[in-house]
């Protein structure tokens, strides 16, 4: 059963090691309404922290260049949060360590001046100007500010692989847990002026978080909840689908090329999950920018079902989404990141050698990923 909530996995994971070599985050993404116009619009938020155990009274940004000479690493909170579309933009507010309160147990929460996070609120403000001239800071120019309440509706829980053993000996160099592949959300954005409400039932809302030592190569990532049959017409309003990896590190060793994935189909768990070797999943993926267009496809399989998703997102709606590690470097280049995929999945049973559709699904509002390491670094 995957569809179980933890309260210890959505916790702050900086201890032991993590402390100087680490990283954690909270990831939001949903979808608001302008007040006058009525278009949607797809927003995410972050609280992004690193390294606590190295920081002080200000922020410590590894991307400057008398950091980078003398080996410093970066130590502070990132507020990190946006829109995609034709103006899509990140902006980043960063805290000192000094001026953070992070409740390491259990409820977890997260608070800076105007910013604060626990699993059922999200508060933050964002004002960023001069860019430009602050290529550390990792941003675009822009002011948004965010006043939501969540509730969370399906989970995607992988499993022991990241259980409380493995947390506590720091197995994984990236760890994930999704608490909300369904997340409703409530709320006001104002983002450059403009206003934005935020209704649960049209929020098409996602929560998850991860945390380690490092970032993985490829990074895989997509997910929605605002799925439709093609069979009968019917919206699947009990569903939301995951997919997320590349290429994970356990005990300092790669295992190339796998993903996590599951559909939960109206009340029903169907999950492809290579830790669980048992059930028999296998994965195949591909990903890569075509005609404007980041596409992923991505078919996986049991002993029982098999998945065969195919999505899209025009990167003229997508960011290069931007993170240094904890070692300071900043590898991942292009990555891009999008809330505004569209796609298919289709849902078969296995019967002998043969394969039974179960369903074909019109997707939407899709948060998704693809980006790899740069190869010089």
């Amino acid at each position: 059963m995957f569809n179980k909530k933890d309260a210890k996995r959505q916790q702050c994971m900086l201890t032991g090691k993590f402390r100087k070599q680490g990283y954690d985050w909270w990831w939001h993404s949903f979808t608001a309404v302008n007040r006058k116009t009525k278009e949607e619009k797809a927003f995410f938020a972050e609280f992004f922290l690193i390294n606590p155990a190295l920081g002080g009274k200000k922020p410590i940004f590894g991307q400057l260049k008398e950091n980078k000479e003398k080996g410093i690493r970066p130590s502070y909170l990132m507020v990190k949060c946006g829109c995609w579309g034709k103006d899509a933009k990140q902006l980043h507010r960063f805290f000192g360590w000094n001026e953070v309160k992070v409740h390491m147990g259990v409820p977890f929460q997260v608070e800076a001046p105007d910013c604060y996070l626990d699993n059922e609120r999200l508060r933050l403000k964002v004002d960023v100007h001069d860019s430009k001239n602050h290529p550390e800071w990792m941003s675009s120019d822009g002011s948004l500010e965010m006043e939501l309440t969540m509730s969370k509706e399906i989970t995607y829980n992988v499993g022991y692989g990241a259980s409380a053993l493995f947390r506590a000996l720091k197995a994984y160099e990236m760890y994930w847990h999704a608490e909300g592949i369904k997340t409703k959300y409530f709320g006001t954005i104002i983002l450059d002026g403009e206003i934005y409400d935020v209704t649960p039932d049209t929020s098409y809302g996602y929560q998850d978080k991860n945390w380690g030592s490092n970032f993985t190569t490829p990074w895989v990532w997509l997910s929605s909840n605002s799925l439709k049959s093609n069979l009968t017409g019917n919206v699947l309003s009990n569903s939301a689908f995951e997919i997320g990896g590349g290429k994970p590190k356990v005990f300092g060793i790669s295992l190339d090329r796998k993903l996590l994935g599951c559909m939960y189909y109206e009340g029903k768990e169907m999950e492809f999950n290579f830790s669980k070797f048992w059930t028999g999943s296998k994965t195949s993926f591909d990903c890569g920018v075509e005609d404007g267009y980041m596409n992923w496809h991505v078919v996986q399989s049991t002993k029982k079902y098999i998945m065969e998703t195919n999505i899209k997102c025009d990167i003229s709606e997508m960011l290069l989404v931007n993170y240094e590690d904890p070692l300071g470097m900043k590898r991942h280049n292009k990555l891009y990141n999008g809330g505004t995929g569209v796609g298919n999945i289709k849902l078969y049973q296995k019967k002998g050698k043969n394969k039974i559709l179960i369903d074909d699904i019109e997707a939407t509002h899709i948060g998704c990923e693809y980006g790899e390491f740069d190869s010089w670094n």
